[in-house]
């Protein structure tokens, strides 16, 4: 549930546990998820329902503005880490609608939640850990999407091996879209602002200020140096590559970000 005050959009938590529980999740942690038939689609892929229910078609509108050949026909789109929450069925249906083809990289357990069609190609992997997802699609997918996953990656995986085999996917004029990133440093200095304090108040309806600490060591999360390393990778090794805002509607947008990944 949520409500705009003073122009904010504010969130009235209903589990407040679940951001303990959501604060660290691995690749095994959704695969028991998953599973949880206590859960709603959005907790099994790691969010309140305030943070994802109802944000589903912004969220697809903001990923088709930064992958605008989605809207064409006739392509070929590889989703890892799809989950099973309201965003993966609304990505199939405009698959469907633009006779595109679909891969689905995620757990068996997750996969399981998504239907089965003709033009949907499922892959039940850790990514990259598929010799015949890697061998079968080198240099043939379109669009790769990874969004809400980077940052579960970072806290049991090396990144930069995942991005490497990825990026061999992409055809000549592909594109990936790294959504969703969380990024430390760019939270810091939005609570650190006035609209960041105001926004925390709001939030608390209290009239405490976000605690900030800078100079600080954040173990297991992605700050401006990752980002910008992100960047700087794979511009060196011929790609283009931009950082890009989310649209301001997304519940996320003042503390995340997005990176695009071009292939020549």
């Amino acid at each position: 549930m949520s409500s705009l005050k003073n122009g904010v959009r504010t969130h009235m938590i209903s589990k407040p546990e679940l951001f303990e529980k959501f604060k660290r999740l691995t690749y095994e942690d959704y695969q028991k998820m998953a599973e949880d038939d206590s859960l709603t689609p959005s907790e099994k892929i790691g969010f309140p329902e305030e943070y994802r229910n109802g944000f589903e078609p912004l969220i697809l509108e903001d990923i088709c503005s930064k992958l605008p050949e989605l809207k064409q026909e006739r392509k070929t789109l590889m989703d890892i880490g799809s989950g099973c929450g309201k965003l993966s069925f609304n990505l199939i249906q405009l698959c469907e609608e633009k006779n595109h083809q679909l891969l689905l990289v995620d757990s068996s357990e997750m996969l399981s939640h998504l239907p089965e069609k003709p033009f949907i190609q499922k892959f039940p992997c850790r990514f990259p850990e598929s010799p015949e997802l890697l061998s079968q699609y080198k240099e043939k997918v379109d669009f790769i999407l990874v969004y809400s996953v980077i940052h579960i990656i970072s806290f049991t995986s090396n990144i930069f091996t995942f991005l490497d085999q990825a990026v061999q996917l992409l055809a000549a004029g592909g594109k990936m879209l790294i959504g969703d990133l969380p990024n430390v440093s760019k939270r810091k200095r939005f609570f650190s602002s006035p609209s960041g304090i105001q926004y925390h108040q709001n939030f608390t309806q209290t009239l405490e200020k976000p605690g900030v600490q800078f100079l600080k060591v954040e173990e297991e999360k992605l700050d401006d140096a990752v980002i910008f390393a992100i960047l700087n990778r794979y511009r060196n090794f011929g790609f283009e590559t931009y950082l890009l805002p989310q649209k301001q509607e997304l519940p996320f947008a003042n503390r995340r970000e997005d990176i695009l990944i071009v292939k020549w």
